[in-house]
């Protein structure tokens, strides 16, 4: 990916610096937490449910078989001041304080190669990283994360500490660049960001790992507080950025538009409630019904059907009625069309054609290329 250079004055020091990316110097998308397409909340958590629930490009991830669950939401508290209207929130619902060794749960974000060859890492000229963002618990103590080169099985760690209960803190982390290992250039999963939450003794038995290294499991958590340990722990994080440099430059603030675009890369939500229009859909044959779908942006790869399904959780307004169904399935998928169509559910006049939309408020139909 070529390098693209935006000049533009920083607010706090009345100097220019230098945007990379696309204009875009925090390789966080979303870091802000202001796009939730799934929704804002999430109940629950725990039991396998690793996956994206809320805050696009967040996943929660869990490891092992903690008993822990947890609320994940979109939050509007955030620190005062700071330019922020919200932030994600992981809310203990169910408590596990007896952890077993491989129990696991955090949360992370992921990153395509070809988005940071400019980082040069693998070269001699490799770029540090610093990291910054926000953060907030009633559960003071020692917190870790770390950075991970998915190619080539490398990583970095760091701890923070929240020294403050229910107190909004800012951290800031610099990385040194690591000389080994390329990451792949192409749409890939090649680097991520992971903030552990609670870990077993299979990740904290070793020493915290700070410097580049094979990624090793027992130095990537160690002196982890368990958030889990009580149903009154909560942890909330906003303002997330990390960017080429050993200095913490002010959080970027995109338009909207913007970062909602680069979220619909990953993952667009095309139907979430009743009525929401799908297209003009066409019987094939009197048992077939196409929709043809454009996304609003080119995706990342070909996308998978994220779709909630019920009795007539869609329908077709055509001359003479509506016909009601349960679910689409998806074919002819590229990264810039798909087809959905139902063969199982309707009767129909082929030829005819009309308009489709949602018919339930649980109807839910996205479309995902995550990482």
């Amino acid at each position: 990916m070529s390098e693209l250079k935006v000049d533009k004055v920083s607010p706090r020091t009345g100097t220019y610096v230098s945007l990379n990316t696309v204009g875009s110097k925090n390789i966080i998308i979303n870091g802000d937490m202001s796009i939730a397409q799934r929704g804002t909340t999430a109940t629950g958590l725990g039991n396998g449910d690793s996956g994206y629930h809320t805050v696009d490009r967040f996943r929660f991830e869990e490891g092992g078989s903690p008993t822990a669950e947890f609320t994940m939401s979109q939050s509007t508290d955030v620190p005062s001041g700071q330019g922020f209207a919200t932030s994600l929130k992981m809310d203990c619902t169910t408590a596990d304080a007896s952890l077993g060794a491989s129990d696991i749960i955090r949360i992370g974000t992921f990153f395509e190669g070809q988005n940071l060859q400019y980082l040069k890492k693998g070269t001699s000229n490799a770029e540090s990283l610093t990291l910054s963002f926000w953060v907030k618990s009633n559960k003071t103590g020692t917190y870790t994360l770390r950075l991970e080169d998915v190619d080539n099985t490398r990583m970095i760690c760091s701890s923070y500490t929240i020294s403050a209960s229910a107190t909004w803190e800012k951290k800031t982390i610099t990385f040194a660049g690591d000389t080994t290992g390329a990451l792949d250039n192409d749409n890939g999963l090649s680097f991520l960001v992971r903030f552990n939450l609670l870990a077993g003794t299979n990740y904290d038995t070793g020493t915290l790992q700070t410097t580049w290294g094979s990624t090793t499991d027992a130095n990537s958590a160690v002196g982890q507080v368990n958030l889990a340990d009580n149903t009154a722990n909560e942890w909330f994080i906003t303002g997330i950025q990390l960017e080429a440099g050993t200095t913490a430059s002010d959080f970027e603030f995109l338009p909207v538009d913007v970062n909602l675009q680069r979220c619909l890369r990953y993952y667009w939500n095309l139907v979430n409630g009743t009525d929401n229009e799908i297209g003009i859909g066409a019987y094939q044959t009197a048992t077939e019904l196409n929709n043809i779908i454009q996304y609003p942006v080119l995706m990342r790869a070909s996308p998978t059907l994220d779709i909630v399904t019920g009795t007539n959780y869609y329908k077709i307004n055509r001359n003479g009625g509506v016909d009601g169904f349960n679910s689409f399935s998806i074919a002819r998928v590229t990264t810039r069309t798909a087809l959905i169509y139902n063969s199982t559910e309707i009767s129909g006049t082929a030829g005819q054609a009309g308009e489709v939309q949602s018919g339930n408020a649980s109807a839910f139909l996205s479309f995902s290329s995550e990482l």
